[in-house]
């Protein structure tokens, strides 16, 4: 995943422990060789070379649940949530030290919009060649609920996933008190926003530190606005709970994208959330109270 990750159990022996892990592990290691955009074998890679000619391909029922659901985070977005716009990381390039050419950017910005692919379950079709598909933003919080539901099937009932800060929580710890868990300051690395206690559910954040540079002491994060081709400037992250970690996850990441609009969205979606913006003030549900 790119990430550290970290599975943490509770069983009645450390056998059983260790068997739900394994199969966890084992299922979160088959989601990044089937999806990973780096593998050439994967099979989004597979995808995206029907994509680039232009062609049509048949896909099966795991990978028709994960379009259906960006599908649907597209349209509740209006089109802010799109697997389309990844396309835009080929100008950005964090570590250089410098900002895009706009030419380069409205030359991508004409193969990115998932109104331009034309989903009919099981095919996916693309009519405009040279488009890519990124499942970056949704798979590895479908990831975190798959290993949790993999450990509550093998017996397991109190433990954590957490896959790079994308976190499920399967049932509190051994003692019945909840997992404590840090959310990270957008602008201080080793200092903590928020503590959150959570014994059962998901959490997933998004921000503007993961990946970004800063010019002129403007900070240019990873998060890219697929109808401009920039990065998001107006929240610096975005936490929030819900049932489900990839529920939390798009929801924080449409959050980011909808600048402005992000904190009063959240509200109406009445899941604990944590806002910060790029001037530092905090706002959500979940300010100054642990849950």
């Amino acid at each position: 995943m790119g990430t550290p990750c970290e599975i943490q159990l509770f069983a009645n022996t450390g056998q059983a422990a260790r068997r739900a892990a394994e199969a966890a592990m084992a299922d979160v290691a088959r989601l990044e060789a089937r999806y990973s955009r780096y593998r050439h074998d994967s099979f989004l890679s597979e995808i995206n070379r029907v994509a680039a000619a232009g062609g049509r391909i048949s896909v099966d029922d795991e990978t028709a649940g994960l379009l259906n659901y960006a599908a649907t985070c597209h349209e509740q977005s209006g089109g802010l949530f799109d697997i389309t716009s990844g396309i835009l990381r080929r100008a950005w390039r964090f570590d250089s030290g410098a900002l895009p050419e706009q030419g380069l950017i409205d030359a991508l910005l004409v193969k990115v919009g998932w109104d331009k692919v034309v989903w009919q379950p099981p095919v996916l079709e693309f009519p405009l060649p040279g488009i890519e598909l990124d499942f970056g933003g949704v798979v590895k919080e479908y990831a975190a609920d798959r290993a949790a539901g993999l450990c509550w099937s093998a017996g397991i009932r109190h433990g954590m996933i957490n896959l790079g800060g994308d976190i499920n929580v399967l049932g509190a710890r051994a003692d019945g008190s909840p997992w404590r868990i840090g959310i990270r300051h957008p602008r201080h690395k080793d200092a903590l926003l928020q503590t959150v206690e959570l014994a059962r559910g998901a959490m997933a954040s998004s921000g503007d530190y993961e990946r970004c540079l800063t010019i002129e002491g403007v900070r240019y994060g990873h998060i890219l606005n697929p109808r401009t081709g920039w990065p998001v400037r107006h929240l610096a992250s975005v936490s929030v709970i819900a049932d489900f970690c990839v529920v939390a996850g798009s929801a924080s990441t449409i959050a980011m994208l909808k600048e402005a609009e992000g904190p009063a969205w959240l509200e109406s979606l009445v899941l604990p959330h944590l806002w910060v913006d790029v001037n530092g003030e905090v706002g959500g549900t979940l300010l100054g109270e642990t849950r």
